[in-house]
């Protein structure tokens, strides 16, 4: 088999027609035949092209609705018959089969119309089933045939042709088959996934997974470790979908904290007020509320000034000039945002390594999502933890009733320890963060980090007392144990929200008024590993 091969014969169906002309312009200067079928063949006619319809090859007229047109010998055999074989080359010529050297086809727009919300029967319309019965036949006959499913391989095809003297070669041929059994799968899982959705099949017997390449990255977590970033295609406003106006590029570990800043301040609605979440190493360092952006902020980043430092901030409003510029004082990593005036612009562009995302919305924290963990042999998949409770829903457990402005911060410390690793505790008072404690094996260990980062900022901002002190406490799961609520009670906790369910709850609520503590029950937990 010779490395090089000639294109003498192309075959384009293409639904996304961008480049159309431009790609079958240049074949057809090269002295290419074109084949083709509906509304591609007419976009090439109608630009003045030479091109023979598929009907024409096979001899039978498209038909049922488009379904049927190029499931036939005479397309398959051209793209599967082996140039090299003597067998192959005299059943073509047996059959009239003409070869087809050259295969671009993208698929029917199926993702985009699950995502344009259709019904179920127009959703099954735009499954393809021509289009990837031809590709993965070309992709097969890679040794031959070249096969194009990515508009942005069109440029590279052609500089291909130009290089060669209009022949491709074979490392070449076979990086557009890995691209094109990429795609079929992709688009396979799609389908699968739709329909496993649609059927409310919560563990299918067999899961697809698929993503496409938004980044090839420096390295991983670690400068040892290969890493890339890949998009889902659900279009989940956040880092995936972003655009960086400025700084460098982003490292697996930018990716990943950015996604859990983004992730957490989408929690508070911009249209109750601007909130601001400042992460580290995927866990919050300070979240606050404020009546003004930068006044979120500053109470975000006076919780944890030390952790700050080399942070992620996320907002969930637009930057404005104000918060920028207080922002900039520092040195911070990531910066996400809806949006950023252009004075806000200005004032980070002089900070040429600090990167701005802007997304043009938040996401839906409660917009059911599909998490997939891997672990050895296998993967973990479960529904992304959407889980919220209104005040209504919660229990008072004490004999005392927290106050209107305790039931606030509690809600809101309920909502940060939903985004802090496991074992969580956060200490929240007036609309911010003044002490989280995550990760740790025992939830006392935790109780007491808080603390210890509570009293830090007292130190850092050189106040008379902890701010723990009459601070409402989150437990993102129950107290096995009274001593984790008595530690944070010690620190100065006076309200606590906690999803109950323990074997001792008893002993807990006992704890808790013996110490004139008001808690709340939520019946629902955040585990976060």
């Amino acid at each position: 088999m010779s490395d090089l091969h000639p294109i003498r014969r192309a075959l384009i169906s293409v639904s996304d027609k961008t480049g159309l002309i431009e790609l079958a312009t240049a074949l057809s200067e090269r002295g290419v035949e074109l084949l083709s079928t509906g509304g591609s063949a007419k976009a090439m006619r109608d630009a003045g092209l030479a091109v023979k319809d598929v009907s024409e090859v096979t001899g039978f007229p498209e038909m049922m609705g488009g379904r049927v047109k190029t499931l036939h010998p005479k397309v398959h055999g051209g793209l599967l018959a082996l140039r090299d074989s003597d067998d192959h080359v005299a059943a073509m010529a047996e059959h009239g089969i003409g070869a087809i050297d050259l295969l671009v086809v993208n698929l029917y727009p199926f993702e985009a119309t699950v995502a344009a919300g259709a019904d179920y029967d127009t959703c099954i319309e735009n499954i393809d089933i021509g289009g990837p019965a031809m590709i993965r036949a070309a992709a097969k006959n890679h040794g031959f045939v070249n096969v194009v499913v990515d508009v942005e391989d069109y440029d590279a095809l052609l500089a291909e042709l130009e290089a060669n003297d209009g022949q491709t070669s074979y490392g070449f041929r076979q990086k557009l088959a890995q691209t094109a059994y990429a795609r079929t799968g992709a688009y396979d899982a799609a389908v699968s996934n739709w329909m496993a959705t649609a059927l409310e099949q919560q563990a299918p017997r067999r899961r697809a997974f698929a993503g496409e390449i938004k980044q090839t990255l420096r390295y991983g977590e670690n400068s040892h470790q290969t890493a890339a970033f890949y998009t889902d295609g659900s279009g989940r406003p956040g880092v995936a979908t972003a655009v960086q106006l400025q700084g460098k590029e982003l490292s697996y570990n930018n990716i990943n904290d950015t996604d859990a800043a983004f992730e957490l301040v989408a929690e508070f609605d911009p249209a109750e007020g601007p909130a601001v979440a400042i992460i580290k190493h995927a866990n919050p360092c300070g979240v606050a509320v404020g009546t003004t952006l930068v006044e979120a902020y500053q109470k975000a980043f006076d919780c944890d000034r030390t952790s700050a430092f080399g942070g992620i901030v996320a907002l969930n409003q637009p930057l404005d000039a104000k918060t920028a510029s207080k922002i900039v004082e520092i040195f911070t990593e990531v910066v996400i945002a809806p949006g950023a005036s252009d004075e806000a612009k200005e004032i980070f562009a002089a900070k040429k390594n600090l990167r701005l995302l802007l997304t043009e919305g938040l996401p839906d924290p409660r917009a059911p999502i599909t998490a997939y963990k891997q672990v050895a042999g296998g993967v973990l998949v479960q529904d992304k933890d959407v889980g919220s409770v209104s005040a209504d829903e919660l229990k008072v457990v004490t004999k005392v009733a927290p106050s209107a402005e305790q039931m606030a911060d509690l809600q809101f410390a309920w909502k940060v320890a939903k985004h802090v690793k496991s074992n969580a505790i956060v200490y929240v008072k007036d609309g911010a963060t003044v002490g989280v404690g995550a990760g740790q094996m025992s939830r006392l260990d935790s109780a007491n980090v808080a603390a210890a980062k509570a009293q830090r900022m007292a130190d850092e901002l050189g106040l008379e007392e902890s701010p723990a002190k009459g601070s409402a406490v989150a437990s993102d799961a129950f107290f096995p144990f009274a001593d984790g609520l008595l530690e944070a009670a010690a620190a100065g906790g006076t309200c606590v929200i906690q999803p109950g369910g323990s074997m001792r709850d008893e002993e807990v609520i006992k704890a808790a008024d013996e110490a004139g503590l008001a808690m709340v029950f939520t019946g629902i937990r955040h585990f976060r590993h």
